[in-house]
Order: C-alpha cells, then sequence, then structure tokens
C-alpha cells in the first residue's frame, strides 16, 4: 500500500466559549493509506472525536475552529472546502459511525427511509426502484432481513440498530470509514460479532478505516498500524507489532498497557495512569504528559519532545532522542 487517502499536517482545533478556549487537538499529524485500518487509542479527553469531526468537518458551529493545518482526503482540501462541496463528500467519500447508535438515527423515520436518503442525495442518476433494491441489499450485507426495512428504529436491538448505522454509513462505499467507539453501548457478545462484521465488509468494500476506541484487544484484532494521542496529539504511532512487541514505548503507552488485566499473573488491583488528562484550557509547558509521567525529567516541563523515528515505529518522547 502505497496510496496516501488521508493526510493531517499540524492540525490545530479550539473550542471557544466565552469562558475559556479549549485547545482539543495540538499539532496532529497523521496519514492513512488505501485499504487500511488505523486504530486511535488514548483515554476520554484525548482529542480523538474532535479529529474525526474535523475530517467530516462537523465541528460545532460557531464553537470548534480549525486554527491551523492541513487536511487531504482523496486529493481534495477539506478545510477550504465549502460547505455544498463536503454535503457531496459526507457518506459518499467518507462516513462516520457515532458512539451511540440509540441517538443517531431518526425515530420518525423507517430504517430504509434513513439508508434511501443517503443513497438519493449521492446517486441522484438511479431509479427509485434501483434503490430501493439497493437498501434491500445493504441490509442484508450487514445481516439484517430486508423484510425489516419498514421498521423503525425503536423496534431493534442495541446492535441491530447499530448495523443499521453501519448500513446507512457504507450505502455509498465510501473510501474511508471513521469509526467512533462503534461498540461501547454494547455488551461483550454483540461488540464481538459487529466488529467482525466490520472487518468483513471493510475487506469486502476495500474501505480504509478510522477506529477510535479504548480497547486494546480490539486493536490488536482490528488494525494494521495504531496511533497513541494524548492532549490532542500522536505520541506515539507504529504498526501493531510495534506497539504490542517493541520493548521502547511512551511512558503513556506503558501505562496504558499496564490498566489492562493479564490472565497470566494474580494481582488484587490493575495499575492505572496517576492522576487526569490536563486542562485543555491550560496543557502544561513541555510534554503534555510530565506531571503524570513516572520518568518525567526536568526538560520534559520546559522543552516539546521532538519524534524518535525507527522504521515504522515513532515515539515522541525525550526518553529515546
Amino acid at each position: 500500500m502505497t496510496n496516501k487517502l488521508l493526510r493531517i499536517e499540524d492540525l490545530y482545533v479550539e473550542y471557544e466559549t466565552d469562558d475559556a478556549t479549549m485547545h482539543a487537538v495540538n499539532g496532529l499529524d497523521l496519514e492513512i493509506e488505501e485499504g487500511e485500518t488505523l486504530g486511535l487509542v488514548g483515554e476520554t479527553g484525548a482529542g480523538k472525536t474532535t479529529a474525526a469531526l474535523s475530517v467530516m468537518k462537523l465541528l460545532p458551529e460557531k464553537i470548534g475552529t480549525i486554527k491551523k493545518g492541513r487536511i487531504e482526503l482523496d486529493n481534495l482540501d477539506i478545510i477550504n472546502a465549502a460547505e455544498a462541496d463536503m454535503r457531496s463528500i459526507r457518506g459518499n467519500i467518507v462516513s462516520m459511525i457515532f458512539q451511540d447508535p440509540m441517538t443517531s438515527l431518526n425515530p420518525i423515520l423507517t430504517v430504509g427511509d434513513q439508508i434511501y436518503e443517503v443513497l438519493k442525495l449521492h446517486r441522484k442518476d438511479s431509479s427509485n426502484a434501483q434503490l430501493s433494491k439497493r437498501v434491500d441489499e445493504i441490509l442484508q450485507l450487514v445481516g439484517i432481513p430486508s423484510d425489516r426495512k419498514n421498521n423503525y428504529p425503536h423496534q431493534f436491538s442495541g446492535g441491530m440498530k447499530q448495523r443499521v448505522v453501519i448500513a446507512i454509513a457504507l450505502a455509498c462505499e465510501p473510501k474511508l470509514l471513521l469509526a467512533d467507539e462503534p461498540t461501547t453501548a454494547l455488551d461483550v457478545t454483540i461488540q464481538a460479532q459487529v466488529l467482525e462484521m466490520m472487518k468483513t465488509l471493510k475487506e469486502k468494500l476495500k474501505t480504509s478505516m478510522i477506529l477510535i476506541t479504548h480497547d486494546m484487544g480490539v486493536v490488536a484484532q482490528t488494525c494494521d498500524r495504531v496511533a497513541i494521542m494524548y492532549a490532542g496529539e500522536v505520541i506515539e504511532i507504529g504498526k501493531v507489532e510495534d506497539i504490542f512487541e517493541n520493548k521502547n514505548h511512551h511512558p503513556y503507552t506503558e501505562g496504558l498497557f499496564g490498566s489492562i488485566p493479564d490472565l497470566t499473573k494474580s494481582t488484587r488491583r490493575l495499575s492505572p495512569i496517576q492522576g487526569l488528562m490536563p486542562d485543555p484550557t491550560d496543557l502544561p509547558k513541555g510534554c503534555a504528559f510530565n506531571p503524570r509521567c513516572p520518568k518525567c525529567m526536568d526538560k520534559c516541563k520546559i522543552e516539546k519532545p521532538a519524534n524518535a523515528v525507527n522504521g515504522s515505529h515513532t515515539i515522541k518522547c525525550h526518553l529515546f532522542k
């Protein structure tokens, strides 16, 4: 794979209110190739969802602002694209699966009508009969009988609702799928089924995917590469093998792994990362992780670390420079 489908360069995003300015994304650099699955991992508040919303250009109006940077999707300049252009891009080139299927569907429209609406917008040359046939095909693709297209969202279980949301996202076979913790609201058994279905559909449709998640087990099974985010920037990125098998890691990544139960060891408590994600209105100087880092040095409090590159593995930390 050599073709870059998405390039994010030096991206800064802020949320401005009357009371404060929140620095949500701070110098984000990210790339994804055609057909690749990238896992975006980090605690709540790391800026993962904001980064995805920036690609969709769906930041909250008058509050969320891209202050600096570049987003190039399929050779299109997203930041400078007009809203009319973005309406043709969303759903057609890039789609997003949001966290909660309960709030992602319109309760007063049938699921078939909601899929049909997406197809009608992007496939204007198709007849109504062709679009209706495509609705049936998409529902069957995600494991829902086509005769349920006239049902409303409240008539489906949580797992089935998420399948409908995925069907809407994949209806026009987008080149990039942004999956924002797509299984958070589901129980473990349904999670496994939905993730396996997403993986199968991605391979069948040759879609690239950014999977936002807290679950390192999901990342290990699903992703080709992994990016660890903290305080709005990528602090470690590499192939799955780099993240799970290499000895050198950012202290934050080590903390994430330390928070995962190990079935081979007997312990009374997990080892969580001490402290909390920094206040986005008042980020620490130097390395943003320094107040929580057990390996913090004096220069970590003053100077932002540069990237230390080792093949496909990159760590932003003074320990490796």
